[in-house]
């Protein structure tokens, strides 16, 4: 088993820790992948709800036409029967008004997004455990009292903070993107009763997006997932089952659907980077590294596949 301090320590395995873990690893790279969840994924994120796993994170992926490096990891799910073109077709509501609109084609999984992530992740190293430290001194970084020959945090900016010790403060200046909250409604009904892949619901106080569970899956299963606005999530942090009635009430609204026969509401603290980045990923001379959709122009699952990937590939550089 590698020993963590002869290798590049991952911390957080979702697809951009993941990414970076396989960038290093094809260069012969040691690496030991850690993240402190049940399940590896990340905000690509599911639980099983009537014994089929529901996206609860991301929505979706796309594939922009200027990543061809993504698009053959996309072509790599889809030859495994991971991953599929779900539609291009969404609606937006405006002023009480539904209305079709043509957009990129967007892609689901059959297993639920999660399992992109899970299939990326087969050949590495990937162990259950929770980081408190991050720190550099004379024998270089320094992982819980324990030396690492670099680090990579693959989280959003308020958790990567949190993790660095006082050594480095002028790496924790530059992690200044502000992320905002979203609640995730999961709602299910006896049968389908709305034609639509999904709705971007503008102008709502409570949501945000409503996205069809059973198209982006494959397997026509009557469930909505409803994302809520950052600020009404913002209001319910502390309590987010107390805000699904609310939630329901907006869904119900949005598509005229009767009372759904179970919900569930999931709680993301940092759901979305707010603002904009240029750089793809953080670098230190120190072999300090940080990745994620908070690096990049828009956040996006690409995104934050290609920050890790990027970054893999740029330590390989530095550590040769």
């Amino acid at each position: 088993m590698t020993r963590p301090e002869d290798a590049v320590l991952v911390v957080g395995a979702g697809i951009a820790g993941v990414a970076c873990a396989r960038a290093l690893t094809e260069a012969g790279v040691p690496v030991v992948v850690v993240d402190r969840g049940m399940r590896i994924g990340g905000r690509m994120a599911s639980r099983r709800v009537d014994d089929r796993p529901v996206d609860l994170g991301a929505s979706y992926f796309t594939v922009p036409d200027d990543d061809p490096a993504f698009a053959a990891v996309a072509e790599e799910w889809r030859a495994a029967g991971l991953a599929r073109e779900w539609t291009s077709r969404f609606h937006a509501l405006d002023d009480g008004r539904l209305e079709a609109k043509d957009g990129p084609v967007r892609w689901g999984a059959a297993g639920a997004l999660r399992s992109l992530v899970e299939h990326l992740a087969e050949p590495l190293d990937v162990r259950r455990a929770a980081v408190s430290s991050v720190a550099v001194g004379d024998a270089g970084v320094v992982v819980d009292g324990q030396p690492a020959r670099a680090v990579v945090l693959a989280m959003p900016d308020p958790q990567a903070r949190r993790l660095l010790d006082a050594s480095l403060d002028d790496v924790a200046a530059r992690l200044d993107r502000e992320w905002e909250p979203v609640l995730a409604l999961v709602a299910t009904w006896p049968e389908r009763a709305w034609d639509v892949d999904g709705v971007f619901v503008n102008g709502d106080r409570v949501l945000s997006f409503v996205a069809d569970d059973g198209q982006r899956r494959g397997d026509g299963a009557p469930v909505l997932v409803a994302h809520s606005t950052p600020e009404f999530a913002g209001r319910h942090l502390e309590d987010p089952d107390a805000a699904g009635a609310e939630m329901v009430a907006a869904l119900r609204s949005v598509l005229s659907l009767g009372e759904p026969a179970a919900v569930q509401v999931k709680r993301w603290g940092l759901a979305r980077p707010m603002g904009e980045r240029d750089e793809p990923f953080l670098l230190d001379p120190r072999c300090v590294g940080v990745c994620g959709d908070g690096w990049g122009p828009k956040p996006r699952v690409a995104t934050a596949w290609r920050s890790g990937h990027e970054l893999g590939r740029a330590l390989v550089e530095r550590l040769d």
